[in-house]
């Protein structure tokens, strides 16, 4: 293989594709970089099994092959290299030679026959969405996915089309997220794509309206076509929360609050939280007031602001976390929150409309005697 190519395309190239490699694998050649050289272009893939990254930048080509190289070492030479013109050289043993200026490497390569082949996916269901679109509704959903794998199919966000709209949820236990749109599609799907896939295709995402992607969603696997890169990730299997009915139906309270004065209270009192020292946050919805007190062994916290409350009373408390990332992730300078007594679910909802809608589980308060 030899080819040429513009040193700053290949190094925007490689830096995305190695996020999909593999750090540590029993295959070698999974914590390296496909090369592709063929026609007048290059094709570089990362893929670690579950989530494989392409994309093709504009090469000349002298002699078209398939090559893989290990993608830290490559990445770090490419994004050091001083010129503007790169020059990719392999011989029959893989041995490749980098140069680019007066800067010459000579690396070990392996064999393309090593990396394992991608899965292709016969696409049972397209939709073409605008880039700022999905951007905003995994923004606004990812923070409430699962960490840890106790029910792995939670590790991922549930995507549901019908009826002209696409709805994404993600839920971990104790709190869960709701974000949808109306979109141009008739199809009707339901399936559960990888938070960590999610989070490689933001970083793709541009903020742009007029930019659109294609989703293709296959039986086992799902494909993102954003740009010039290609995603595709395995969906997750399993039984997914029942969402609909661990949403309230009713509520005894409702208030609208300014989220910014919320978020900067809550995060006041959570000054005396640490990550060992925890403690709810005690939050009091009373006479259009509210009220927010945190107390650990360093010391006690209270605050207060104003809020349009209707409905009974209530006191109630949080997980100082979990509510301010739902405060965090609301889009609009006001917040519906609907209560229903302290020890159901609090539901943050937009001031007007039904875009998103977030539950944050309340923690049991011990009384204080």
């Amino acid at each position: 293989m030899k080819i040429t190519c513009s040193k700053q395309q290949l190094t925007e190239a490689v830096s995305n594709v190695q996020r999909a490699v593999s750090t540590k694998s029993s295959i070698p050649a999974l914590e390296g970089i496909l090369l592709k050289a063929h026609g007048q272009e290059v094709t570089l893939c990362g893929y670690d099994l579950e989530l494989g990254m392409t994309t093709t930048i504009e090469a000349s080509v002298e002699e078209p092959g398939n090559l893989v190289l290990s993608a830290r070492l490559f990445g770090d030479i490419v994004r050091r290299l001083p010129g503007e013109q790169v020059c990719i050289a392999s011989d029959e043993k893989n041995i490749t030679a980098i140069t680019c200026g007066l800067s010459e490497f000579s690396i070990v390569g392996i064999p393309a026959e090593e990396y394992p082949e991608i899965p292709s996916i016969t696409g049972e269901t397209t939709i073409d969405l605008p880039h700022s679109m999905l951007k905003s509704m995994i923004r606004q959903t990812i923070f409430a996915v699962a960490d840890t794998d106790a029910k792995p199919i939670h590790t991922g966000t549930l995507f549901e089309l019908g009826g002209g709209t696409l709805r994404l949820v993600s839920v971990d236990g104790y709190r869960l997220a709701i974000r949808e749109e109306p979109v141009q599609a008739n199809e009707e799907a339901s399936f559960v794509v990888p938070g960590k896939t999610l989070n490689e295709v933001t970083k793709l995402l541009s903020d742009s309206e007029e930019e659109t992607l294609s989703l293709v969603v296959g039986r086992r696997h799902i494909l993102f076509k954003i740009g010039n890169y290609t995603v595709i990730s395995r969906l997750l299997e399993g039984e997914f929360l029942d969402y609909k009915a661990a949403i309230p139906a009713a509520s005894s309270t409702e208030v609208l609050v300014n989220t910014r004065s919320f978020i900067e209270s809550v995060e006041r009192v959570s000054l005396l939280i640490t990550d060992r020292l925890k403690s709810p946050v005690r939050c009091l919805f009373e006479d259009n007031e509210i009220k927010l007190s945190c107390s650990t062994s360093m010391g006690r916290a209270n605050d207060q602001f104003e809020a349009q409350i209707t409905g009974s009373n209530v006191e109630i408390g949080f997980n100082n976390r979990y509510l301010l990332d739902a405060l965090r992730n609301a889009e609009g300078d006001e917040v519906k929150v609907q209560l229903n007594g302290p020890l159901s679910p609090m539901k943050v909802l937009p001031r007007e409309g039904n875009a998103f809608l977030f539950l944050v589980l309340p923690v049991r308060l011990k009384s204080d005697s």
